[in-house]
This record gives C-alpha cells, structure tokens and sequence, in this order.
C-alpha cells in the first residue's frame, strides 16, 4: 500500500480508534439529520412566505370578510398561518357579538386573544426543529475536538512502543484524529448558517402576523360601531 492509499481520508477514518470512529460515525449522522431539517425548513418558510403574501392580497382587496371566513373554513387544511389566524379571531368576534351583555372591548380583546393562541401554535411549528440546528452548530465542532484529542492521545500511546518516532510515524495517527475536526466543522457550519437565515426570516414573517393582528383587531372594532 503506497504512501498516497495510506493518506487518504477513507484510510484515515478506517484506521482510527473505535472512541474516534463512534464520534465520526455520531457527527455524520447529525450532519444528515441536519441537513434533512434544512430542506424541510427551507421549504416551510418558503411556503408560508407565499401564503402569508396570497392571503394579504386577497384580505386587503377590499373582500367582504364573511366571505374569507368561509373561504378559509373550507380550504382549512391547505390554508396558510395568516389564514388561520384570522379565522380564529373571526370566528370569535362572530360568537360574541351575539352576546348582548358584552361591550364593544370585551368582544374585540376576546377576538385578539384567539389570534395570539392560533399565533402562538402556528409559530411553535414554524420555529420547529431550529433548536436542533442550533445545538448541532454549537455542539458539533466540541464533540470533534474530543474524537481529534482521543485520537492524538491514541497516537502517542502507541509512539511509545517506537523506539524512534519520526514525522512517518506520527503523522497517520494525527491526521486522524484531525479528522473527526473536519467532520465536526462540516456538520456545524450548515447548521449555523441555516439558524440564522431561519431565525431572521421566521421573525420577519412573525412581524406580519402580529401587524396583521393589530390591523384586523382595528377593523373588528371600527364593526362594533
């Protein structure tokens, strides 16, 4: 085997301690999990950027409101979190309004608070999985400085049967473990980056839907006059 077989990465990993090959093996498996949550995320918010915007346009095209209500009631499985936010505060300013010993406020207050629960539920799955992302970016480069440490540990215990160490000698067993590094930054990195993107554009869309929520509180009381 020539000095180039013995070098290369998969000869690295397959030569490596058990301790460093179960890191290798943890870090690859978190790079993929990752990397799944990544498309999955990417289509979500992409997906509720687009209905956020179709139903903003359809809302503020001057609509009559039962009509969206019925709208959103019967296309609820496809409907979008704007969608469902509004039909959950329509819903109940429809159910107390009937109430003859509620005021205006008390049936507006009551149409907000069932707009912040459906908020609070769509944005629980939206913000889905990004803690995830945010241990893996932040836990991923430790777990592979501790196969590269065991991995250099493992090399030097075994230089100590050598009567003469030379740079042939030391150098497999710390490229090695300097391995485990490498995968550790490989599985970090996208995760890091991807929080936040996702972060900054899951805020963004929590903006709209609270402005929404104050816009459409506005309209409901300006009704009760």
């Amino acid at each position: 085997m020539n000095p180039a077989q013995d070098m290369s990465i998969l000869h690295l990993i397959l030569q490596a301690s058990v301790v460093v090959q179960a890191v290798m093996a943890l870090l690859a498996g978190v790079s993929m999990m990752s990397w799944y949550y990544i498309a999955m995320k990417w289509f979500a918010v992409k997906q509720a950027r687009s209905k956020t915007e179709d139903f903003e346009r359809d809302f503020w095209s001057g609509g009559d409101l039962n009509n969206l209500y019925q709208s959103a009631v019967n296309d609820r499985h496809s409907a979008g979190s704007m969608e469902r936010i509004f039909e959950a505060g329509f819903r109940e300013f429809t159910k107390l309004r009937g109430q003859k010993n509620l005021d205006s406020k008390d049936v507006v207050d009551g149409s907000r608070r069932a707009m912040r629960a459906t908020y609070q539920r769509e944005m629980d799955t939206l913000e889905a999985h990004l803690a995830f992302l945010a241990s893996v970016g932040s836990v991923s480069p430790y777990i592979g400085l501790f196969g590269t440490v065991w991995g250099i540990m493992h090399a030097f215990r075994a230089l100590s049967n050598v009567g003469q160490a030379t740079l042939a000698s030391v150098a497999p067993g710390i490229a090695e473990a300097l391995v485990a590094t490498a995968i550790g930054l490989f599985a970090a990195i996208p995760a890091v980056l991807a929080y936040n993107r996702f972060s900054h554009d899951i805020d963004r869309i929590a903006v709209r839907y609270e402005s929404f929520m104050e816009e459409f509180s506005n309209i409901l009381q300006r009704q009760m006059r």
